[in-house]
């Protein structure tokens, strides 16, 4: 079904169709050649607009005859159109080419801005719009061309305040101010990102200067023949002695996992979720001393055994190895299979501290030696019992040190939430200009 834009668009704006500012473009036809390099376009969904997807030799491209972009080009997928994957070509990706089943439009840059139509290319409510025209199979939903020109409209604000003042309209809202209030709002999120990156950065340098830790360095490994003294070797395999191995350094004892774990065990598989039940948590769900609420799943299908109960350290341990975080809540979640669950001897450390240090680069360097396999890197039990860390025999310390890193980290947090929030409102604050009623 059709969405009608009289009934969704700001009519404080002339609403336009795409061809009062936009036309089909002389395309220049570049006929691949063997040995040359060419960069092949892509287009990213929800407005995340052109890209490099790929740079290759013109010997390994099947089709010889590709179609060069220009600067201000808006570039899509003509049988796949859906989601806003839609990206304007800049000045960076002009040397792009792209197959015959893209196609571009040429933006009259006097009429609209083009940043302007890939900030609308962002807004979730008008992708809706533009998915209300998109026909065709599942796997292949599409826009025609023609069907962009004479049928898809868009609110248009005059362009700047030149131009508002040609119109006689106020110069209040242009698509230049728009574009301009947009990008602000967007480099302040990505200022609170970079503060939030220093911040953690600062957590790793507060504990190897705090712990006495020098820095990681790979022994060079022996690659001929060498004798060895058994009893001085904690593994025979070669695995371990082919391997380059990481000279480990700290001011505090350094600490095998086998002597701080009491218990060592696997998550549950789960193959069916629902909607209610007790919280599943995904090796994606675990970061590094938090719990993401991205795609929360649930069952309700478990033994009492399988609640992680208080006082619990989960560190993933398949795809993405070596996250972990340490549960304070009782019968709260049940974990993946691909999580090991541990219990700590609470005399020897600090469940906090535990997890702190393992995240850090000090600790991740071991997990990046110690698992196997490249496209789903894991990590057995034994492999994990062998990481070691610096372990001051004070519980005191080990506390100190987890409330000075847990400051840190809830700084970091506040700095991403605000980058977050600085994000949505840039694209709501804009929607709720050009749409007729407000976006929540």
């Amino acid at each position: 079904k059709f969405i009608d834009s009289a009934e969704l668009f700001n009519n404080t704006f002339k609403i336009a169709f795409f061809e009062e500012f936009s036309k089909p473009p002389e395309i220049e036809k570049i006929h691949i050649k063997d040995d040359d390099e060419y960069k092949i376009l892509g287009v990213r969904s929800y407005g995340y607009g052109a890209f490099v997807n790929r740079i290759v030799k013109g010997k390994s491209l099947k089709m010889k005859v590709y179609q060069q972009a220009k600067p201000n080009h808006l570039y899509w997928c003509k049988v796949d159109t859906k989601n806003g994957a839609f990206g304007i070509i800049t000045e960076d990706l002009a040397d792009g080419i792209a197959s015959s089943n893209m196609t571009f439009a040429n933006l009259d840059i006097n009429k609209i801005n083009p940043e302007y139509v890939q900030i609308l290319f962002r807004s979730k409510k008008f992708n809706e719009y533009m998915d209300s025209f998109v026909t065709g199979t599942t796997n292949r939903k599409y826009i025609r061309p023609s069907q962009l020109y004479d049928e898809i409209q868009i609110p248009l604000p005059p362009l700047n305040d030149a131009d508002a003042i040609k119109q006689g309209l106020p110069t209040d809202i242009t698509q230049e101010k728009l574009v301009a209030e947009y990008n602000q709002k967007i480099k302040e999120a990505e200022q609170a990102k970079q503060n939030a990156i220093e911040k953690e950065e600062e957590i790793e340098t507060y504990l190897y200067k705090e712990l006495g830790i020098q820095k990681a360095e790979k022994k060079e490994a022996k690659k001929r023949l060498h004798f060895v003294r058994f009893k001085d070797m904690e593994r025979w395999d070669s695995e371990y002695l082919l391997t380059e191995l990481i000279e480990l350094n700290s001011d505090f004892p350094l600490v095998s996992y086998n002597n701080l774990f009491i218990d060592l065990y696997n998550g549950i598989p789960a193959r069916h979720y629902s909607t209610e039940g007790v919280r599943f948590l995904k090796v994606a769900d675990i970061r590094p001393n938090h719990i993401s609420n991205h795609n929360i799943k649930h069952i309700n299908s478990y033994k009492k055994t399988d609640l992680i109960t208080e006082n619990t350290l989960l560190i993933t341990r398949k795809g993405t190895v070596g996250n972990s975080i340490f549960i304070k809540d009782n019968n709260k979640y049940t974990a993946s299979s691909e999580v090991f669950i541990i219990k700590l001897d609470t005399q020897k450390v600090n469940g906090d501290y535990l997890s702190i240090i393992n995240n850090s680069e000090f600790v991740q360097n071991q997990y990046r030696e110690k698992n196997t396999g490249t496209i789903m890197p894991s990590i057995s039990q034994n492999k994990l019992k062998e990481i070691k860390i610096p372990l001051p025999k004070s519980l005191e310390k080990q506390n100190d040190i987890v409330e000075k890193v847990s400051l840190i980290e809830r700084t970091a947090k506040n700095y991403l939430d605000l980058s977050e929030t600085l994000k949505t409102n840039a694209i709501k604050d804009f929607e709720n200009i050009i749409f007729k009623t407000a976006v929540e």
